[in-house]
């Protein structure tokens, strides 16, 4: 097998910060089996997979330990690699994944957006035993949508947390979100665990997002927000709320371009 593979830096200002994400673009899908083991060597939060489907693109994710079903800044790398040049006419491209669409465009300032479901978290009335030891930290606020939403009052207690993983990973839910008001520039700032999925943290998550943007939204009563995830990488997303849909712009920057023998 020879297959091209590629590591595209997301949500990024400049190579080797933001998210990198392994980007492999086939013509046929491969075994579930080799498409894990891909995702293991390359051993990054997510691996994303995709082949053509009509018009459109087909599209997988993987972490290093297994397949997940939603990853928003693998799919913003796929489409950017599409955009740039396998489809450098387009404006647009649409990947299909289980019945739900996601859609990569060209953005502002050379950046690109990526359109995804609204993930609105709710209130939890009985919060899970040993999520608040498991941050190190008491949030003010607990709320779970996709992964559990753990709101702060002041954006060093975001810095200053030191998460216990393997109390994490045992939680129902495989990931957890912590979030603040942000300073200057950045309505919110965040950061995103998830140990369960074989990731402890996540540098830039575009998912984590689509649950940041509609609580921001509705707490600060806009639909235009500018969030920052203050991983050791880091990196700038900005959010637009749309009904049930979240637009989440960022720019990429391509890092490594090769082969995968075996």
């Amino acid at each position: 097998m020879r297959n091209r593979i590629l590591i595209i830096d997301a949500f990024a200002d400049r190579p080797m910060t933001g998210n990198p994400a392994a980007v492999c673009p086939l013509d046929k899908w491969i075994d579930d089996e080799m498409m894990q083991a891909i995702a293991a060597e390359m051993n990054l939060s997510e691996t994303v997979f995709f082949v053509p489907q009509g018009s459109d693109y087909a599209i997988r994710w993987f972490t290093p330990t297994r397949e997940v079903d939603l990853i928003g800044h693998a799919t913003l790398a796929a489409g950017a690699l599409i955009l740039d040049e396998l489809e450098p006419d387009a404006s647009a491209i649409r990947f299909l994944s289980k019945g739900q669409h996601l859609d990569v465009s060209r953005g502002s300032d050379g950046g690109y957006v990526i359109d995804m479901p609204s993930l609105t978290p709710r209130p939890l009335k009985n919060p899970p035993a040993g999520l608040a030891e498991g941050l190190g930290r008491c949030p003010s606020e607990i709320l779970a949508a996709k992964h559990y939403l753990c709101v702060f009052d002041d954006p060093q207690d975001i810095v200053l947390l030191s998460p216990d993983f393997p109390k994490l990973g045992g939680l129902e839910l495989p990931g957890v979100i912590v979030t603040a008001p942000g300073e200057g520039s950045y309505d919110f700032v965040s950061r995103f665990f998830a140990p369960a999925n074989g990731v402890p943290e996540d540098p830039v998550s575009g998912v984590a997002h689509c649950c940041l943007a509609p609580y921001w939204a509705h707490r600060l009563g806009r639909s235009r927000l500018s969030g920052r995830q203050l991983s050791r990488r880091g990196g700038v997303v900005r959010c637009l709320v749309d009904g049930d849909r979240v637009h989440l712009e960022g720019k990429v920057a391509f890092f490594l371009d090769g082969w995968i023998s075996s």
